[in-house]
């Protein structure tokens, strides 16, 4: 034990003597381990934001709007517009087995919303009560709509955020009324904010009943078709069979509207579960790319302290001939000079983590903006830099440690 501490305290000893060497040493590895564990750090931040953003949009939804079909099949010059409608709905349930839940909305961008206090001119959506199960409807007070508000066509209505904001600034919104178009509707609920910053879009929406939709504010610009419906939003059973209730929904509204499925061109659609995927590999290149870069930045460093180390044999050549001549043993000599590479190689990459660590908890103290979260330490790029340093060490100590213990003690004496 007594020699163990002798050996740390002629390690300390002799990087203290070099101080500008040992700094610059420590500084590029600490930096190497750093720009790692950063870097990959805010690659899980983009990653951690983009999925809030999904996820604040409903678990695998999908989307499918009206679109533009040939008039007749195989045409491609003339197309024709078609629009959902509530059979298309219907059709959807009761034939797609791998469609989990879907719900039909109409939604209106020109009906104002008018309470005593003030208006607002967000969308309108006239929803069933499942929709709260497919998208993302935190209720923040009050209640979300119910199966009697929309057999019985009530006039209730449900808040996002900032409609409520708008329309009751500093008042309670529970139980007031508003005007839609002149109609009296009361304030059963309101929703808690969703997404960041001032991208207010999804928190200006109004909910109503579907049937109360569909009787006073049925959609505008849709020809002589009847019980049209905005679009339809729907989730697969299973996430890994995306594709296949996918493909059953198209060959339903092709059937309904009458053209051929395989023409991808006449769906309108948007689906959520394939756009998270694709953003989910970009992510995965990201990391990959910034923490090869870290990694070259760690070996760079770590190349570094074997070139420190074996300048410090050189130096030190007379130094191990003495004590060689004393009667040290090449084992102590090896064990001193790897002592004092692993342990440069440790230190600096422990203030390498430590500064990682404390400039993501000072960003993660700042407003995030969309779309991307605050850098998060990623447990197993923290566990790489550990094993990489490990190695480092090791190399960086044992080989000029096996170069300084074969030196023979009059060769060594002998140097100037």
């Amino acid at each position: 034990m007594r020699v163990l501490f002798d050996i740390f305290a002629q390690t300390l000893r002799t990087l203290w003597a070099h101080k500008l060497r040992s700094f610059l040493t420590m500084f590029g590895i600490a930096w190497g381990v750093g720009s790692l564990l950063l870097l990959v750090g805010l690659g899980e931040g983009f990653r951690s934001g983009n999925r809030k953003q999904f996820n604040e949009i409903g678990e695998n939804v999908l989307f499918i709007f009206g679109g533009r079909a040939p008039a007749l099949n195989g045409s491609f010059t003339s197309l024709r517009q078609y629009y959902l409608t509530y059979k298309d709905f219907q059709d959807v349930v009761a034939e797609c087995p791998d469609v989990g839940a879907a719900v039909p909305i109409i939604a209106r961008d020109d009906i104002r919303s008018v309470s005593d206090f003030y208006q607002s001119s967000g969308r309108l959506m006239g929803v069933p009560p499942d929709f709260s199960r497919v998208r993302f409807t935190p209720v923040a007070d009050g209640r979300w709509l119910d199966e009697m508000d929309d057999t019985q066509k009530r006039n209730v209505v449900v808040l996002g955020d900032e409609a409520r904001r708008v329309l009751f600034p500093g008042r309670p919104s529970i139980g007031s009324t508003i005007l839609l178009a002149g109609m009296r509707f009361q304030v059963i609920g309101t929703l808690q904010r969703i997404g960041h910053g001032d991208n207010n879009t999804m928190n200006l929406r109004i909910f109503i009943p579907y049937q109360t939709m569909r009787d006073r504010f049925p959609p505008l610009n849709v020809g002589e078709v009847d019980d049209a419906i905005s679009f339809i939003n729907y989730q697969p059973k299973v996430r890994e069979r995306n594709e296949i209730a996918k493909l059953e929904v198209h060959k339903v509204i092709a059937r309904n509207h009458g053209f051929d499925y395989h023409n991808a061109d006449a769906f309108d659609e948007w689906d959520t579960v394939r756009t998270s995927e694709q953003v989910g590999k970009i992510f995965d290149a990201m990391n990959m790319f910034l923490g090869s870069v870290g990694l070259v930045t760690l070996a760079l460093g770590a190349i570094g302290i074997i070139n420190i180390m074996l300048v410090a044999v050189a130096d030190r050549t007379r130094e191990i001939g003495l004590r060689k001549a004393l009667g040290a043993t090449n084992r102590s000599i090896m064990f001193q000079f790897f002592v004092e590479g692993a342990f440069l190689t440790l230190l600096s990459g422990g203030l390498g983590m430590g500064g990682a660590a404390g400039l993501m908890a000072a960003l993660s103290t700042l407003p995030s903006p969309p779309g991307w979260d605050t850098p998060k330490l990623v447990p197993m790029t923290a566990a790489l830099a550990i094993g990489s340093l490990a190695f480092a060490g090791i190399v960086a100590g044992l080989y000029p440690a096996r170069k300084a213990a074969g030196l023979q003690p009059v060769e060594a004496l002998r140097r100037e």
